[in-house]
């Protein structure tokens, strides 16, 4: 019966960490993207997301609580793991490490990033705009700190997409594992320039 419950979180926990999360990510990027631009551009794509109907019920249901499923499910399978670099120095042994460690680190950074953003606008009326994040990544440590946690996050998602597709019986076959690791590897590359970019629009 724990067997059952352990298979199943796991599953819910690779299934959450793509739908909804990881297309989340994305479109924030994308999003954040638009300061590249200006800040004309940026605040009119982020006053666009927040005056989306049903805001609220969407960010609780299909942000915040699956993200939150995903984010304490994950810590305990990180420190539940038993990584075995040391004795196995294999590629894929190694992504399975880093993807604990960039958990671990995005448990940080988007508590940080959610108090730093939402929550201000929920006590203090701070309008969520470019201004604001202008101001945040104003010091050199903050914005090592968004860096850091921008590529942990799309590291993270595109090693995820990979766990998701072996688990999920999509790529079984070693060959269908490569095409698989390459296109996530591309996913990690395109998201990291557009995050990256992204913040530094900001400075």
């Amino acid at each position: 019966m724990a067997g059952n419950k352990s298979f199943i979180n796991r599953k819910l926990h690779s299934l959450l960490g793509v739908f909804p999360v990881g297309l989340f990510l994305t479109q924030h990027l994308v999003i954040n993207h638009f300061a590249t631009r200006g800040p004309e551009a940026f605040n009119e794509a982020a006053h666009f997301m927040e005056n989306l109907p049903f805001r609220y019920f969407l960010e609780i249901f299909l942000i915040f609580i699956p993200l939150l499923y995903h984010a304490i499910y994950g810590i305990y399978i990180a420190f539940q793991a038993k990584n075995n670099v040391t004795n196995y120095g294999f590629f894929r042994n190694w992504m399975f490490v880093w993807q604990r460690i960039t958990g671990v680190i995005l448990v940080i950074f988007i508590a940080w990033h959610v108090w730093e953003t939402r929550l201000a606008y929920a006590l203090y009326d701070t309008p969520v705009d470019y201004n604001m994040m202008a101001a945040i990544l104003s010091s050199t440590p903050m914005v090592i700190f968004y860096i850091v946690g921008v590529v942990a996050a799309t590291f993270h998602f595109a090693n995820g997409l990979w766990s998701f597709a072996v688990s999920w019986g999509i790529a079984v076959s070693p060959r269908s594992q490569k095409i698989v690791t390459y296109v996530t590897l591309g996913a990690f590359v395109a998201l990291t320039v557009i995050g990256i970019r992204s913040i530094l629009a900001f400075i």
